[in-house]
């Protein structure tokens, strides 16, 4: 499928996860396995403390529909310039804004108008005045050349069809120095062919998700230097339920076992060189 078909899927079901949150609050249903931080998806759950929760608005927590959770493991300073690609609900965005501080900015892109307006109403709830919101893709990220001093993602990037492309604009808008600090889906061997078919897996992460040896060198070929690989959560036959979500119920138990072991969460880190 064309990168513009997997586009209109992503931001789809991602709208109807945001409408949801803000017609139903927190607690509420997102899919057929009731993702979100605190639920039983194998993916999303249980990626923030207690403490970093209770700083946010509920459906902020509600709309993590992440993979890690990349402000833990990024080391953000006082004063930096954060970007986060795919913010959703801005969870990400609003825990960085209070680690950068006053001084420091966060942006959050998003390229779906209802996790706009709910990332909106939860910096409004929040009182957080060093946070914007943009409208666009990750592909094209409206930001000038060497403007980030950090980049951050929560399972965003491999949903795009064209992940290349959002390399290399991620390594455009950081500093030289500049940092990559992600959370993603990662393949760790190949999988079944109809898995990497679905549209339905690839809105839920698994379907898009590049091998280790592709992330690498994409990276790489991006420009990036430092690239390391960090698993955090590696996915066995159990999790199916979750990470084969609108899998016919009969392919489900064949499926689970050549998935187990095949995907695992990882941050993802690499630096843009001084020069």
């Amino acid at each position: 499928m064309s990168d513009v078909g997997v586009k209109e899927i992503v931001k789809e079901k991602y709208g109807q996860v945001a409408a949801k949150i803000r017609s139903e609050g927190e607690g509420s249903c997102c899919g057929p396995t009731c993702c979100g931080e605190g639920g039983p998806d194998a993916i999303t759950r249980d990626l923030y403390d207690a403490g970093e929760k209770q700083q946010l608005p509920d459906d902020a927590v509600a709309a993590s529909l992440g993979c890690g959770n990349p402000t833990a493991l990024a080391t953000l300073e006082p004063g930096e310039t954060v970007l986060d690609l795919g913010s959703g609900g801005g969870i990400d965005v609003l825990l960085s804004a209070r680690r950068v501080g006053p001084t420091g900015k966060t942006y959050g892109l998003d390229m779906t108008d209802e996790m706009l307006t709910l990332a909106r109403e939860n910096q409004r709830k929040a009182g957080a005045d060093n946070v914007e919101f943009l409208r666009g893709e990750i592909e094209d990220i409206p930001l000038p050349d060497n403007s980030v001093d950090v980049i951050i993602s929560n399972c965003v990037i491999n949903l795009s069809g064209d992940k290349p492309r959002v390399l290399a604009e991620a390594f455009r808008v950081l500093k030289p120095g500049g940092r990559f600090a992600v959370s993603d889906v990662v393949r760790r061997r190949d999988v079944p062919e109809r898995i990497r078919r679905s549209m339905e897996l690839w809105a839920g992460c698994v379907a898009g998700a590049l091998s280790e040896t592709e992330y690498r060198g994409g990276l790489q070929g991006a420009g990036f230097e430092q690239v390391d690989i960090e698993p955090t959560r590696i996915y066995h036959a159990d999790d199916a339920g979750s990470l084969l979500a609108g899998v016919e119920e009969g392919d489900l138990e064949g499926l689970a076992s050549e998935i187990d072991g095949a995907f695992m969460s990882a941050f993802v880190r690499a630096r843009k060189p001084q020069s």
